[in-house]
C-alpha cells in the first residue's frame, strides 16, 4: 500500500468559503419530517378530542345555545394551540438532536486541515476521506490510496467500488462501477484514504436530486409506542360503545336526545384517554434531548425505553475508561529496562533504535495515539540523530489481520518507491508474543521478553513489541512472515484512567449493572487496569483465542461471571454480545470502529463513540457518546431510568384520573340522577391533566434510591398487574368519595348546579391528590413537595386560578351550570378530594415499609 495520499493546495481560504457558503446555502436536505405550521394545523383537527368539541358546540349553536357554543369552541381553539405548541416542542427538540447527530467532515482551509460541521461544506473545499467516514458532499477524487467506497444507498450494489484520482470530472459520473474518480453524498468510504474537490452540495448532489432524505433521527415506532396504541384502540372502542349506549339509553327513557347527546359526547371525552399518545411523543423526544446535555445522543427513540433495562455495559478500554492520550511510559531492549521522562531531551544510545524503528513500524502521518506517542518521543529526543528520516518514503505497508496483531511498513530512502531495485527497510510492531514469531526466537529468548512484558503489562502499560529488518530488491512478498526479522525491543504505553471512572464503575455495582472491559491489551495490563478501575476481576480473564477455541455454551457459561477480555478483535466483540445475550442479559456494547457495527447492531444499545468513531460506527449504533467518556454512559443509564420512571408515573396518573371523570359522566345517568359534566366540564379536567402528564411528570427529578434498583426485565410491560391495579384503586377511591358526597348533596336538598359546583371542585382537587400521589411510587407526597420541579407549582397556581374564576364570576358560573357555594363547602370539596392521598400513602409505606421519608 502506498503512503496516505498528500497534495499542494492550501484549499480554499476561510473568507472564501464563508462567500461561498452564502451564495451556494447550507450543505443539507430538506427534512422529510419537518411539518410547517398548515401541516401541524391539519394534525390537530383530526384529534378525537377536537372533533368531539366541535359536535358539542355544533350542537349548543343549532338549538341557540350561542354562549354554550362559542364557549366550547372558544376551548376547540384552545386545544388546537396547545396540541401544536406540544407538537412544536418536539419537532424543536428532534432538530436539536439533528444538528448534534449530522456528521463533521475533515476540509483543508487556510493550508491546514479542518474539522468542520458537514453543513458548511461547500464546492471547492477539499475534503480528506478516511475509512468508516460518511461522505458529506458530490467530490472529485484529486489523491487516493486504495479508496474504496460503498454506494449501495444510490444503486443498491452492495459490494464496494474502487476509487481512482483524476484532475478532472469526468463527463459521465453516474455512481456504480470501479476506477471512477467521483464519490457521492451519503456513500461511505469502506477502506483506503482520499482527498476529494467538492463540486456539488445539498440539493445539488445526486442524493439531493432524487430526493432521499438522511435525516439521522429515525422517527420509527417504538414497541411502547405501539403497545400504548393498541391500549388506546381499545380503550376508545370501550369509550364509543358506552356513549352509544348512553344517548340510546337516555333519549328512549328521558325522551331528551339533546341532553343524552351532550352525556354521550362527556363520556366519550372522559373515557379517551388521548394523552397517551401525546406522553409518549414528548417524552421520547424531550428525554433523548435530555440525555443530549449529558453527551450522549439517543440516535432511536426505542434506546431509551432500553436504557432502564441495562444489565452489562461493556466498554472499550481506550478511550473510554481511559484518556486514550498515550504517552510512551517504559522502553525494553538488550535485557534493560528505561522508565521514560516524556520532558528529557536525550535518550541513552542503547534504546536509539527501539524508538527509531516503532516511529517507522508507525504511519507518516499518525492519527493512532500510540502513534502518536512514539512520533513525539523521537520529536524530543532525536532530533540531532542519524535514526530519524524525514525524507524517506513508504513504499508498501502490511496491515494489522485477524488473528495477526502485528503491522509491517517498508521504506525506502530513493525517490522513486516503486524501484525494485532499491533495497529496502522494514519495520514492524505489533503484540510481543506476534513480533516474537516474525523474528523466529528461541524459546529462551521469547521467555525472557515474555517475562519483560509480563513487568511492563503489570504496571498497566500497553506493550507493543518492535522488529526491524530489510528486503531484498524486487517484488515483495504477500504477507509479514516472510521478510526476515530481528527483535528490537519493547515499547510500553501508559494511558490513565478518566477522572471519575472508579466512581461510576462503583454506581453501577449499586445499580446491579455489569461492567465489561473489552482490550486488545496483554492480559496482564487488562488485570491491572480493571484492578485500578474497581472492575470484577475474581472471575479471571478471557482472551481473544482462549475464546476463539470455546463452544457455544463454554463461552455463554463464561461470560456469566468473567468481566475482563484481553486481546480482542473488534470482529470478537459480535461474539461477545451473542453469548450475553444467550445468557439471558440485556447488554450495551460500545465501538467506534467499521468492523464493530455488526456488533453495535446485535447488542440491545449499541453505543458508538462520538469523537473517534467512524461514521460506519455511529450510524449502526443507538447511542452516540460525543465525549467517549464512560461516566458519560452511566450517567445517561440513570437518566434513561429516570424517563422510564417518570413515563410509568404519568400513565399511571392519567389512567387513576381518567376512572372518576369516566364514572361521574356514565353513572349519573344510570341513576336517572340530573347530568353532573357537561362537555366544558371535561375540557378544563382535560387542560389540567394535559400539561401536567407531558410537562410536570417529565421534568420530575429522579427518586434518590433510583439507583438502587436493579435493572428492569427487558420485556417487562409498562404495567403488570400491580402497575394496572394501583392507578385503577386510586382512581375508584376518588370516583367512590366523590359520589358519596354527591348522594349526600342530592338527599339534603342542595340545588343540582351548586352540588354540581362543589362535586366538580372535588374533582379537581382530587386531581392535584392524584399527581401527588403518583409524582413517586416510593417517595412520600409530602417529599415531593420539596423537590424542585417549577412547572408543578406553575400549573398548580394556574389551575386553582381557573377554579377560583369558573366558581365565583357569575358569567362564566353560567356557562359551567354552576351555582353559589361557601368558603367551608370548597374546604370540604378539598379535603374529600384529598381522600386518595391517604389511601396511596398507606399503599407506599405497605410496599417500602419504613424506607418511606415523610
Amino acid at each position: 500500500m502506498a503512503m496516505p495520499p498528500a497534495i499542494q493546495e492550501p484549499g480554499l481560504s476561510s473568507e472564501e468559503a464563508a462567500r461561498r457558503l452564502v451564495s451556494y446555502g447550507r450543505n443539507v436536505l430538506p427534512d422529510a419530517n419537518r411539518h410547517g405550521i398548515v401541516s401541524l394545523m391539519v394534525g390537530v383537527l383530526r384529534e378525537p378530542m377536537f372533533l368531539l368539541l366541535v359536535i358539542a358546540a355544533g350542537l349548543y349553536l343549532v338549538l341557540g345555545d350561542l354562549a354554550e357554543g362559542a364557549f366550547l369552541a372558544a376551548f376547540a381553539v384552545f386545544n388546537i394551540a396547545l396540541v401544536a405548541v406540544q407538537e412544536r416542542r418536539t419537532e424543536k427538540a428532534l432538530e436539536a438532536l439533528r444538528e448534534l447527530s449530522a456528521p463533521d467532515a475533515i476540509v483543508i482551509r487556510d493550508g491546514v486541515d479542518r474539522k468542520v460541521p458537514s453543513a458548511l461544506l461547500v464546492p471547492g473545499d477539499l475534503m480528506r476521506l478516511s475509512e468508516g467516514d460518511r461522505i458529506c458532499a458530490d467530490a472529485l477524487v484529486v489523491a487516493c490510496s486504495a479508496l474504496h467506497a460503498d454506494e449501495s444507498l444510490l444503486t443498491g450494489e452492495a459490494v464496494p467500488v474502487r476509487k481512482t484520482a483524476a484532475q478532472t470530472r469526468p463527463t459521465t459520473d453516474q455512481p456504480g462501477g470501479d476506477d471512477l474518480p467521483v464519490v457521492y453524498s451519503g456513500t461511505l468510504a469502506v477502506s483506503g484514504d482520499g482527498i476529494a474537490r467538492v463540486f456539488a452540495t445539498g440539493t445539488d448532489t445526486q442524493i439531493g436530486r432524487i430526493g432521499a432524505s438522511l435525516a439521522a433521527i429515525e422517527p420509527e415506532t417504538t414497541p411502547l409506542q405501539r403497545a400504548t396504541g393498541r391500549l388506546v384502540r381499545k380503550l376508545g372502542v370501550i369509550g364509543i360503545g358506552l356513549s352509544a349506549a348512553v344517548v340510546v339509553l337516555y333519549g328512549i327513557v328521558r325522551a331528551d336526545w339533546f341532553s343524552g347527546g351532550l352525556a354521550g359526547i362527556s363520556l366519550a371525552m372522559a373515557v379517551l384517554p388521548e394523552e397517551f399518545p401525546m406522553v409518549l411523543t414528548v417524552f421520547l423526544a424531550l428525554g433523548a434531548l435530555r440525555l443530549s446535555r449529558h453527551n450522549v445522543l439517543t440516535r432511536r427513540a426505542a434506546a431509551i425505553e432500553t436504557f432502564g433495562a441495562a444489565e452489562v455495559l461493556c466498554v472499550d478500554k481506550t478511550g473510554t475508561l481511559t484518556h486514550n492520550a498515550m504517552q510512551v511510559a517504559a522502553l525494553y531492549a538488550d535485557g534493560r529496562f528505561l522508565d521514560v521522562d516524556v520532558e528529557r531531551q536525550n535518550l541513552d544510545e542503547a534504546f536509539h533504535e527501539v524508538v527509531e524503528f516503532g516511529i517507522l513500524a508507525s504511519k507518516p502521518s499518525a492519527f493512532d495515539p500510540m502513534d502518536r506517542a512514539v512520533n513525539e518521543l523521537g520529536r524530543k529526543t532525536l532530533t540531532k540523530t542519524e535514526h530519524l528520516h524525514a525524507k524517506w518514503q513508504v513504499a508498501r505497508e502490511y496491515e494489522l489481520q485477524p488473528g495477526f496483531l502485528a503491522t509491517t511498513q517498508v521504506w525506502t530512502s530513493g525517490d522513486d518507491v516503486d524501484a525494485e531495485a532499491t533495497r529496502k527497510t522494514i519495520a514492524a510492531k505489533g503484540a510481543p508474543e506476534v513480533i516474537v514469531d516474525l523474528c523466529h526466537l528461541s524459546a529462551v529468548e521469547a521467555s525472557a521478553i515474555a517475562s519483560a512484558t509480563t513487568q511492563l503489562a503489570s504496571r498497566g502499560f500497553r506493550v507493543l513489541g518492535v522488529a526491524k529488518g530489510t528486503a531484498p530488491a524486487g517484488q515483495f512478498p504477500p504477507q509479514q512472515h516472510d521478510f526476515d526479522y530481528t527483535f528490537v525491543g519493547l515499547i510500553g504505553y501508559s494511558d490513565p484512567l478518566r477522572p471519575g471512572v472508579s466512581e461510576s464503575i462503583a454506581q453501577c455495582r449499586r445499580a446491579g449493572i455489569a461492567v465489561a472491559m473489552i482490550t486488545g491489551d496483554y492480559p496482564a495490563t487488562a488485570l491491572a487496569i480493571g484492578r485500578e478501575a474497581g472492575l470484577d476481576v475474581h472471575a479471571g480473564i478471557i482472551t481473544g483465542p482462549e475464546m476463539a477455541a470455546m463452544d457455544e455454551a463454554t463461552l455463554t457459561e463464561r461470560v456469566r461471571t468473567v468481566r475482563i477480555f484481553a486481546r480482542m478483535m473488534p470482529s470478537q466483540k459480535l461474539n461477545l454480545v451473542r453469548a450475553f445475550k444467550r445468557a439471558g442479559q440485556v447488554v450495551a456494547m460500545t465501538g467506534d470502529g467499521v468492523n464493530d457495527a455488526p456488533a453495535l447492531r446485535a447488542a440491545n444499545i449499541g453505543v458508538a463513540m462520538g469523537r473517534r468513531g467512524t461514521d460506519v460506527a455511529r450510524e449502526a449504533a443507538d447511542i452516540v457518546l460525543l465525549d467517549d467518556d464512560f461516566s458519560s454512559i452511566v450517567r445517561a443509564v440513570l437518566e434513561g431510568r429516570r424517563i422510564y420512571a417518570n413515563l410509568r408515573n404519568a400513565m399511571s396518573y392519567i389512567l387513576a384520573v381518567h376512572v372518576p371523570v369516566a364514572g361521574l359522566a356514565l353513572i349519573p345517568v344510570a341513576l336517572g340522577w340530573p347530568l353532573v359534566f357537561f362537555p366544558a366540564h371535561i375540557v378544563f379536567l382535560e387542560m389540567i391533566i394535559d400539561p401536567v402528564c407531558s410537562i410536570v411528570f417529565e421534568a420530575e427529578p429522579a427518586d434518590p434510591t433510583i439507583i438502587d434498583r436493579p435493572p428492569r426485565k427487558f420485556d417487562e410491560p409498562l404495567f403488570d398487574g400491580m402497575g394496572l391495579a394501583r392507578p385503577f384503586l386510586q382512581g375508584l377511591l376518588g370516583l367512590g368519595v366523590t359520589l358519596g358526597l354527591a348522594f349526600w348533596l342530592r338527599s339534603s336538598g342542595r340545588d343540582p348546579d351548586s352540588a354540581r359546583t362543589i362535586i366538580f371542585s372535588t374533582v379537581v382537587f382530587g386531581n392535584f391528590a392524584l399527581l401527588l400521589a403518583n409524582r413517586s411510587t416510593e417517595i412520600s407526597a409530602f417529599r415531593t413537595l420539596t423537590r424542585r420541579n417549577t412547572s408543578f407549582w406553575v400549573i398548580t397556581g394556574a389551575v386553582l386560578i381557573g377554579l377560583a374564576v369558573v366558581t365565583t364570576i357569575h358569567p362564566v358560573m353560567r356557562l359551567f351550570h354552576f351555582g353559589p357555594v361557601g368558603i367551608l363547602e370548597m374546604v370540604m370539596a378539598s379535603i374529600v378530594g384529598s381522600a386518595v392521598l391517604g389511601f396511596t400513602e398507606g399503599l407506599k409505606y405497605w410496599h417500602c415499609g419504613t424506607t418511606v421519608p415523610f
